[in-house]
């Protein structure tokens, strides 16, 4: 095998063209199979293949610098730098992480998890390597979806004034390729990079301005003639008017064609945009079939594409379910997301209320002022997106829409651990800055059941809402507790029972009051008296029942899936401490730290969050060794 060759960086510079091809179906195999145990994002990887080799094929890494943007099509990268033998640990904990990662490889020059961000890093390479005497090429991947991120063309603009030389590859995976659009651009890209091309213009431009009277009108109309010209032959106009010069768009799948018009950008004066045809899903027929399905993917069977186990309904299915019945009661509501439909549960609605969906790409600073015009004008906006992805907009949460007491619904997927994809994309911040802003009312379901019922709340409700939930199967038990949803009150599940020892308030919210229910059973069984309340509200807090038991119990333990600093038990505390509370308070959340990949129960136990650790951690408080 080609593959076995490929033992660290720049192995695959030793190989000539048919192994470069050789290698490419190698490796392809090699992710579609180990894929099938590990799960990750197979179709972005199977994408760029051809891709990556071509570009590995012209640098010398690590000295050669490239940021690839998103992350998660870093596949192929990671196999090539040496690291293929760690992919049966793949997104697990202490494992391969599925992005690039400092830490792991010197080849992974910047860390990106979130997109439209490699532009803007790799300008930041490239003046670097100016200020600091150096001399390494720079290439930033950008996936097409990526470009419709604002940062993208400030980054652009920026490198169009500071004119230094790096390489941007777009990776367009959302068109076919046309041979003779894609030939005639290949063409037309290897004449105007050519040494002999730019002397033959400069010479000429020359010539003509040496002639009296008449030639620098020549010169002029030529310059207008050209324009136009290459408004006709040249996708990229857009690119070359800001100052970057446009090469493409070329096959993605022609690795020699690539090493080509790649070592042929790195000559170029100034940044340079190459736009690359890629196939999501290259390779592996139910990826080809359903990229969307397969961008990121539980195990499946390699031979049918179909998951190894069938999912229990999540959240995210909730969530689809009860926006569909509400788009039929309620023609103002309307649907936004950023380039996220079928993660957020949105197709149903989209394919039901084609008119009042709306996606608007990766801009999730424009979809929550957008969100925000439509709610002025009476529209119910429900904007759903990733918690990790809404920190991006968090400016236009409080200006656009909080001091105006605008009424968009936040509908927040991915709250709290997801996961295997690690730090970037944990959603255990939300609680914090969304708490910081004046008017925002802040819910958590404990189970299905209530997730619809705060969502049919919020539709109807005032002003800006945030409900956050988790990835992955929702929570079915305790379907006998269904109050109706107050602003602001709080549910008691279970009551003090006057009999035991010392008493305790657990007092989780959303995910957390599942594993409550566990730690309630342990305490009781060690001796305590526990009630437990699901809290419901994160803003507003219900201040009448937090005060009610505070005359009541010893300790109070406020739980949630965020990080402790700026979240529900700070406040929890603050409103306690302002009442005089004599207690004690033992705050269950996350540390001042970001927390890896691996399995939520994996990072739960790591982080000291499990039942049987909080149990022990209460007992050694109240026992008075804490």
């Amino acid at each position: 095998m080609v593959l076995d060759r490929i033992q660290g960086p720049n192995d695959v510079q030793k190989l000539d063209a048919f192994e470069r091809e050789e290698l490419a179906r190698e490796i392809r195999a090699f992710l579609i199979e180990k894929l099938s145990v590990t799960g990750g994002h197979l179709a972005p990887n199977l994408g760029v293949v051809e891709l990556t080799i071509a570009l590995h094929s012209i640098c010398n890494l690590p000295r050669d610098q490239i940021v690839w943007d998103v992350g998660h099509q870093s596949y192929t990268h990671k196999i090539l730098t040496g690291r293929r033998d760690l992919f049966d640990g793949l997104r697990t904990l202490g494992g391969l992480s599925g992005f690039p990662k400092r830490e792991e490889s010197a080849c992974d020059v910047f860390g990106t998890g979130h997109s439209s961000t490699s532009i803007s890093a790799g300008l930041g390479l490239a003046v670097a390597r100016e200020l600091k005497g150096e001399d390494y090429k720079v290439f930033s991947v950008i996936g097409d979806g990526a470009m419709t991120g604002g940062m993208v063309f400030e980054a652009l603009n920026n490198a169009a004034e500071f004119k230094k030389n790096f390489v941007i590859i777009l990776n367009d995976n959302n068109m076919s390729i046309s041979s003779n659009v894609g030939g005639l651009s290949m063409n037309l890209a290897r004449l105007r990079t050519s040494k002999n091309y730019k002397n033959f213009k400069s010479g000429m431009q020359n010539s003509l301005e040496k002639i009296p009277v008449y030639g620098n009108r020549i010169v002029d109309q030529m310059r207008k003639t050209k324009e136009g010209i290459k408004q006709l032959v040249i996708p990229g106009m857009m690119f070359e008017q800001m100052g970057i010069m446009y090469l493409g768009p070329i096959d993605g799948t022609d690795i020699e064609g690539m090493r080509q018009i790649f070592r042929e950008a790195t000559r170029i004066e100034g940044p340079v945009i190459v736009h690359v045809l890629t196939i999501k899903g290259r390779g592996f027929a139910p990826a080809e079939r359903h990229p969307a399905k397969f961008h990121g993917t539980a195990p499946y069977d390699v031979a049918t594409g179909l998951p190894l186990k069938n999912a229990a309904a999540t959240y995210t299915d909730v969530f689809s379910t009860v926006m569909r019945k509400m788009g039929e009661r309620n023609d103002r509501l309307v649907a936004l997301t950023a380039a996220m439909e079928t993660g957020t549960g949105l197709v149903r609605f989209h394919n039901r209320y084609p008119e009042r969906f709306f996606d608007v790409g990766i801009a999730e600073q424009h979809a929550v002022t957008f969100a925000a015009g439509l709610s002025s004008q009476g529209l119910i906006p429900v904007f759903a997106v990733y918690s990790s992805f809404l920190q991006r907009a968090f400016d236009q949460i409080l200006h656009d829409v909080a001091i105006q007491g605008l009424h968009v619904v936040f509908a927040i997927d991915r709250a709290g651990l997801v996961g295997a994809d690690g730090e970037t994309h944990q959603g255990i911040f939300d609680l914090s800055y969304l708490s910081l802003i004046p008017g925002m009312t802040i819910l958590a379901p404990k189970n299905k059941w209530e997730l619809s019922d705060m969502l049919k709340w919020a539709i109807g409700a005032r002003g800006p809402v945030a409900i956050r939930y988790p990835r992955g199967a929702a929570f079915d038990g305790l379907e006998e507790f269904r109050e109706p949803i107050e602003r602001g009150r709080a549910e008691e599940i279970h009551s003090l029972t006057e009999n035991g020892g010392k008493k305790i308030l657990l007092a989780p919210v959303g995910a957390m009051v599942k594993r409550a229910l566990i730690l309630r059973d342990l305490l009781l069984a060690a001796g305590y008296d526990v009630a437990l309340v699901n809290m419901r509200f994160v803003k507003p807090l219900d201040k009448e029942l937090l005060a009610d038991y505070a005359g009541k119990v010893d300790l109070i333990v406020p739980m949630e899936e965020n990080v402790l600093a700026g979240g529900f038990g700070e406040q929890v505390t603050s409103f306690l401490e302002g009442i005089n509370y004599r207690g004690s308070l033992y705050c269950v959340g996350f540390g001042d730290h970001f927390i890896p990949h691996g399995t939520v129960d994996e990072l739960i136990e790591a982080e000291g969050l499990a039942p049987e650790q909080v149990c022990l951690a209460i007992d050694r408080l109240l026992a008075g060794e804490e």
